[in-house]
C-alpha cells in the first residue's frame, strides 16, 4: 500500500504523500483506509493554518497525534493522506490563528471494522474567505 521515497512514504494507490507515523498504527489490524485531505487551491498560501489530525483506536485511546502545516500542501504536488486500520475514530481539525476571530473547525471519522480494505476517504479543507485589506480599511474594527 506504500512506497519509500528518500525517508519519506508514498501511497501506492495514490501517489500521495503519507504523513509521518500514519501507518502500520495497530499491531495486527493491517491499514485498509487512506484518508486523503484534500486542501482547496485558495487556501494554499495560508500563512499559519494547519491541520490537526488524531487516530482514537478507541474512545479512550488517543494512538497517533500529527499536525501538518497547510504550506506542505503546496510543497507536494501530489497531496497528503493518512492510512488506518479499519477499526477507530479519525478527527481532523482545520486551524489558523491569523484571523480574528481565529479559525477551528472539526470532522470525525468513524471507521466501521467491516470496512472494505481499499477504501479511500476524502477530508475536503476549506477554510472561510479572508477579508481583504481594503475591506477592513472600509470597515474600521472588523476582521
Amino acid at each position: 500500500m506504500t512506497q519509500s521515497a528518500a525517508q519519506q512514504f508514498k501511497s501506492t494507490r495514490s501517489g500521495r504523500l503519507v504523513v509521518p507515523g500514519w501507518m502500520n498504527l495497530l499491531p495486527g489490524k493491517p491499514d485498509a483506509v487512506e484518508v486523503q485531505l484534500d486542501v482547496v487551491p485558495e487556501d494554499l498560501g495560508r500563512t499559519h493554518a494547519s491541520l490537526l489530525i488524531e487516530y482514537w483506536a478507541t474512545p479512550d485511546d488517543l494512538t497517533l497525534q500529527s499536525v501538518l502545516p497547510i504550506r506542505a500542501f503546496s510543497a507536494a504536488q501530489d497531496g497528503w493522506c493518512a492510512i488506518v486500520p479499519a477499526a477507530g475514530r479519525v478527527l481532523v481539525r482545520a486551524i489558523d490563528p491569523e484571523p480574528t476571530p481565529p479559525v477551528l473547525a472539526s470532522h470525525w471519522i468513524n471507521v466501521d471494522p467491516a470496512t472494505v480494505p481499499g477504501t479511500t476517504v476524502h477530508v475536503r479543507v476549506a477554510f472561510p474567505a479572508q477579508p481583504s485589506p481594503v475591506q477592513n480599511l472600509l470597515n474600521p474594527g472588523r476582521a
